[in-house]
């Protein structure tokens, strides 16, 4: 039986219970990912991107042609699969949900998702009481596993506070272009 309780100085450990400190692994710990003194409830862009669990394929596929005679200005298809679409549901269903929030693009790649989530203020610019990013990425991930009746994500998500227009512009053509270069792409697997 596992047990987690912090130790004299405040960590947390993970160790069996019973086994003292000479006798413990020292399991690794995750390196924090967030900021910790930002509020990520604050109005403003995110780049996000969720990856499914063991990064299988099952989201879409990507329809690029015989590359041989593929035009430049092909259009580029991204087809989704019924897990796909859910996902899709999910993220649609955002702004419903959570009135203060956008999804301002994304795209549903066949390992990964990548979006821009904004965090808005109300009519008159003053914030409002509005959830988290980790919050809002969390309950599409836990709808979307629940839809699909499988674990569909990783555990955790990558996200990027966009600081200004050129970032915003960046990362929407890089989202935009993203399919065109799946098979250059990071999360990429055959």
């Amino acid at each position: 039986m596992n047990m987690c309780y912090t130790d004299q100085v405040g960590r947390f450990m993970n160790r069996p219970y019973g086994i003292t400190e000479e006798h413990a692994v020292d399991y690794p710990h995750r390196k924090p990912i967030r900021l910790t003194e930002y509020d990520y409830a604050s109005p403003g862009a995110y780049f996000v991107t969720v990856c499914t669990h063991d990064r299988r394929c099952i989201l879409s596929r990507i329809d690029v042609g015989a590359a041989i005679s593929r035009p430049q200005d092909t259009p580029i298809a991204v087809i989704l699969t019924p897990y796909g679409e859910i996902v899709d549901q999910a993220i649609r269903n955002i702004p419903s949900i959570y009135p203060h929030i956008s999804v301002d693009k994304y795209v549903i790649m066949p390992n990964h998702v990548h979006l821009i989530l904004c965090i808005h203020g109300d009519d008159a610019g003053r914030l409002i009481a509005a959830p988290t990013v980790s919050r809002v990425i969390g309950h599409m991930k836990r709808w979307a596993s629940k839809q699909t009746g499988i674990a569909l994500w990783q555990k955790s998500f990558h996200e990027h506070i966009i600081r200004n227009e050129a970032d915003y512009r960046q990362i929407g053509d890089y989202i935009a272009s993203n399919p065109g270069k799946w098979a250059e792409d990071q999360y990429y697997t055959e």
